[in-house]
């Protein structure tokens, strides 16, 4: 056994939600400043950036870093040290290849891509090109990443994260502000040389400040961009420097009396035997959700042509305010299918929020599960399977009750004020279903990394062509119903996560022979979430009775004051409820601050279970 402490699952996955929480502030902290400076046309360069970047960086790391996680984590379990350093090695070479592929394809990409999305003009070329980049730099860093967790030691990933998210702030900030005080400083000296005729901005002739911005603002999101790309180099460093300090604890014994390692191809080539199904997963995924982005808008589309009336009646509050009423007729059915599918798009940052954060108890499960069953400790494989889907639902349960509890209080805080306020009645309904199936979305992707773990990486790729077929065929038949419309999505995407969830749990729990305590994992954690939902909807409700809410521009009004003592309170009835059950193990509390010194108080009370 490796001389480095090992994090516990509770312990790593702690470590990588608290750097996810503080990765997910940062990106606020980048994104509000940003949009600020460049305006939404900016962000809308960022953001092809984003879209095309995406979806090859997720295909580019589909599989290997989970590979080279359980390869290390069984070669550790079974004392064949100089093996996983093997694994290791190996990876660096494999992360490099694919890094550099995956970067000369996104650059080769750049240009056929931006002039198809925004012809001759490709104003989003110089963000495309400084994002490619950091495919290279992200790869290459899994290596490092992909190891360090099969150590079970989750602190140097959360770490890169963070400097990672760092240099994205600081860098792409800066880089922006520079490039648009420069800019405007290159517009306001040529108007006063050639008396406000023209000015060169960055090499182009302008005669206002409006062609001055348009010159400006891409090049503001191509330097906020290569911020992106500077925090991934910044990380690699950081990794590499890392491991050159601690290394990766092995003793000079250690090595010594291991076995000798397989050679670099039988390792390469079962690293991409593992992989190959995670990227037929990660392929079946996108795909699916770039089918569900057309299908969705096009049978919106043929629910108003079957029934214009019908649709527009049931969301006729939301659509009147946002779409005149001199156009609000089937000719312009383009625009009211637009604006629903952006009212869908805003529901899924709120659905998206949790699974988030327990997709870390998954990446921490992983080489723990590997390591028990490489070497056949059915208790431990147990135990790291019960822990991951309790804590999962001690997580989700609550967070998504409460969710769709304080859908229309959360949604009127975060926009009443601005543009979008009159979606809110069409978007309240949405969160209300995302947030009572989040405990479903939850745990599937731990659910998934357990199954990696124990070998059957072909379960979820079967799984989610399943859940896929479902999801589209749900979408074609409730979308395009004018009763259903945009609602529709929702109970295909519910289906797609409960098809998924259901035949990866139930293959999990036959396959590694395990069962479940339904009372400890489920029951107690629901019925306490069940009482944290009704104490936030009836808070809220009496302190908008007693407090009414104003009509405030600032978003520090009465009805934000309510919304916060209602979530407050219905934590402390979770708290206090699982607690009274003895919902919570003692394993759940040692991972806190001081977390011993809590147990060791509540088991002196009972409060345990």
């Amino acid at each position: 056994m490796a001389s480095a402490k090992k994090q516990s699952v509770l312990n790593g996955a702690m470590v990588l939600m608290f750097a996810v929480l503080l990765v997910k502030m940062i990106g606020v902290l980048f994104k509000i400043p940003l949009t600020d400076l460049i305006g939404s046309v900016g962000r809308g360069y960022f953001s092809s950036a984003y879209e095309v970047y995406t979806p090859i960086f997720a295909i580019s790391m589909a599989g290997l870093p989970v590979a080279v996680s359980r390869m290390v984590a069984e070669n550790v379990a079974l004392d064949r040290y100089r093996e996983a350093r093997g694994v290791f090695k190996v990876s660096q070479r494999i992360f490099l290849i694919v890094g550099t592929v995956g970067t000369a394809v996104l650059l080769l990409a750049a240009y056929p891509y931006t002039h198809f999305v925004e012809g001759v003009s490709s104003k989003s070329l110089p963000a495309v090109l400084c994002v490619a980049p950091s495919i290279f730099f992200c790869c290459y860093m899994s290596a490092y990443r992909g190891y360090y967790e099969g150590l079970r030691n989750m602190s140097p990933t959360a770490t890169s994260q963070v400097i990672e998210a760092l240099g994205k702030l600081v860098v792409g900030l800066l880089l922006a502000k520079l490039i648009v005080s420069s800019g405007l400083s290159q517009y306001d000296s040529g108007m006063l040389a050639t008396g406000n005729v023209s000015a060169t901005v960055y090499g182009t002739t302008v005669t206002s400040l409006t062609e001055a911005n348009s010159v400006i603002t891409p090049l503001a999101a191509a330097g906020a961009v290569l911020g992106v790309t500077i925090g991934s180099i910044a990380s690699t460093l950081f990794l590499m420097i890392y491991y050159k300090i601690k290394g990766d604890g092995f003793t000079r014994v250690q090595l010594v009396n291991s076995p000798k390692s397989a050679e670099g191809t039988v390792l390469a080539k079962e690293m991409i035997r593992i992989a190959i199904p995670m990227v037929v997963s990660a392929l079946i995924l996108n795909i699916t959700n770039l089918i569900d982005t057309v299908t969705i808008q096009a049978r919106l589309a043929t629910a108003l042509e079957t029934d214009f009336n019908a649709v527009v009646s049931m969301h006729e509050s939301a659509i009147t305010k946002a779409v005149s009423l001199s156009r609000l007729d089937i000719a312009n059915k383009e625009e009211v299918v637009k604006y629903l599918w952006g009212s869908y798009g805003m529901a899924l940052d709120f659905r998206n929020l949790v699974p988030t954060i327990t997709v870390q108890l998954g990446v921490s499960a992983l080489p723990a599960l590997a390591a028990a069953w490489a070497v056949k400790d059915k208790t431990n494989v147990r135990s790291t399977i019960e822990t991951v889907i309790r804590i999962g639902m001690l997580i989700a349960l609550p967070a998504g009750i409460g969710m769709a509890s304080l859908a229309t209080p959360i949604l009127t805080v975060i926009y009443g004020r601005g543009q979008s306020s009159d979606a809110i009645s069409v978007v309240a309904p949405i969160m209300i279903a995302y947030g009572l199936a989040t405990f479903i979305m939850a745990i599937s992707t731990p659910v998934t990394n357990m199954l990696q773990a124990i070998g059957r990486t072909d379960i979820p790729v079967k799984s989610v062509v399943v859940g896929a077929i479902c999801k589209l065929t749900c979408n074609f038949i409730l979308v395009g119903n004018p009763k259903f419309n945009v609602y529709g999505a929702v109970a295909g995407t519910i289906l797609f996560y409960v098809v998924i969830v259901t035949c990866n749990l139930v293959s999990l729990i036959k396959v590694a022979k395990v069962k479940i305590n339904w009372l400890s994992v489920f029951a107690k954690p629901f019925v306490c979430a069940a009482l944290c939902g009704v104490t936030a909807f009836a808070s809220n409700a009496l302190l908008n009775r007693i407090f009414p809410a104003d009509t405030s521009e600032s978003i520090l009004n009465m009805g934000t004051v309510s919304v916060g003592i209602s979530v407050i309170l219905a934590v402390i009835v979770y708290a206090i409820s699982l607690l009274l059950i003895k919902g919570l193990a003692r394993e759940d509390v040692i991972v806190l601050p001081k977390g011993e010194k809590i147990a060791k108080t509540l088991e002196k009370y009972g409060l345990l279970g």
